[in-house]
């Protein structure tokens, strides 16, 4: 069956805290935007009991409530949601294509807010009883399953001891696993305190996962003391994984620049190696992933992606017009030769407007305009004719420039 075809300003892919942000303000600006998310809206944020360090909510939110008021938002703003899988992207060029199982998508920017999936222990059987058989990666999600019952959790970061408390509402017991030596975690020094005075939190230290084992259902971790080797057998009715994270990014391999743990690198403008790319959230290179983080990414994402179509429309359709020939200057407002020679190209533009089209870009507000003809330097002159850029001069003497215009004309 032939795919059929849809053309959009802005294609965002992920649904999570940055790529929702980045929604609101592209829908906003209204440009045609269309946004991709494979599972969950609000994706790794949806799995946080409670977060109360999110501005504006003193007395707290649930991550699912606060990813249902940005998903509410960006469709207020006329955002197209399409909860399916991205296939495939070819990100080169002007024309962005992003396909799915049914549809080929076409984008003039991309934003890339897949971010990252939890990390396995890559302990012996685990595939056996991920999700549904015994091996969890959210509280929020399966703490009732377990009211009354005894769980393991993995991990001694914020969120293993944060969810490792919530559990502790609905369990009779939670034992955590943890790498370090007696008393050191990983977890802010409010979320230690509270763990290690809650009655129903038990620490297993200097261990990691051996082995999961039970036969439909998980019913045993076996742990490893990692200084004596020791194996200790726990029988649990469930496990929870918080050992980090993977960025979602194999579908960018080879077209997007990252670094050795496979993060999207980007600038601080959220751009990537390619010109209308741009990464935010949790799937970019940074050192610290939270919500108000992710939402500040998505943010300036968005801001950027309309920035670089509308810049797009204007270079193509205006500064490489085909009607006359083109005289384009860079030029800085903080220069003061730069700002004496724009008498000398408007007494120019008045002269010639017959034949001549002027455009002046002031290199200060707009450097990613500039950077289209390969420079960003105040004092250069580009000449145009048929739609492409025929010549580069550094000469602003009025003289010489109206020799180039005639020897064009």
């Amino acid at each position: 069956m032939e795919k059929k075809h849809e053309y959009y300003d802005v294609a965002i892919i992920g649904g999570g805290a940055a790529g929702l942000t980045a929604a609101i303000y592209c829908g906003r600006a209204r440009l045609k935007t269309i946004l991709f998310e494979k599972s969950l809206l609000g994706g790794l944020a949806t799995y946080t009991s409670e977060i109360e360090n999110y501005p504006g909510f003193p007395e707290g939110e649930t991550g699912t409530g606060l990813m249902n008021l940005f998903t509410k938002q960006a469709k207020k703003f006329g955002v197209t949601i399409k909860q399916t899988d991205v296939k495939s992207v070819n990100l080169e060029g002007k024309d962005k294509i992003l396909e799915t199982f049914r549809v080929i998508y076409h984008a003039k920017a991309v934003i890339i807010a897949t971010g990252g999936k939890p990390r396995l222990t890559k302990a012996l059987n685990e595939e056996k009883f991920l999700y549904d058989k015994g091996i969890s990666f959210c509280a929020t999600c399966d703490a009732a399953y377990y009211t009354d019952k005894t769980v393991m959790v993995i991990g001694s970061g914020d969120a293993a001891i944060e969810e490792g408390i919530f559990l502790t509402k609905f369990a009779k017991k939670v034992i955590v696993s943890v790498i370090h030596d007696v008393g050191i975690m990983d977890a802010n020094k409010i979320a230690q305190e509270q763990a290690m005075n809650n009655p129903k939190m038990e620490f297993i230290w200097n261990t990691m996962v051996h082995s999961f084992e039970g036969e439909e259902r998980l019913n045993k971790v076996v742990l490893k003391n990692v200084k004596t080797g020791e194996l200790i057998e726990v029988p649990v009715d469930g496990c929870f994984l918080f050992i980090g994270y993977e960025p979602n990014t194999e579908i960018f391999k080879g077209q997007i620049n990252m670094n050795k743990n496979g993060y999207i690198i980007t600038d601080e403008n959220m751009q990537t190696n390619i010109d209308g790319v741009f990464a935010a959230g949790d799937v970019r290179a940074k050192a610290i992933k939270q919500v108000a983080t992710a939402v500040g990414d998505g943010a300036i994402a968005g801001i950027m992606a309309e920035k670089y179509v509308a810049e797009s429309e204007l270079f193509e359709k205006e500064i490489m017009q085909k009607d006359k020939i083109g005289l384009i200057y860079l030029w800085s407002p903080i220069d003061e030769k730069s700002r004496e020679n724009l008498k000398v190209i408007e007494d120019i533009e008045r002269e010639y407007r017959d034949i001549l089209k002027v455009f002046k870009i002031d290199v200060y507000k707009n450097a990613t305009l500039a950077a289209r003809l390969g420079d960003v330097e105040a004092l250069t002159i580009y000449y145009t004719k048929d739609g492409k850029v025929v010549k580069k001069d550094n000469n602003i003497e009025k003289a010489s420039i109206i020799e180039n215009i005639k020897a064009l004309a």
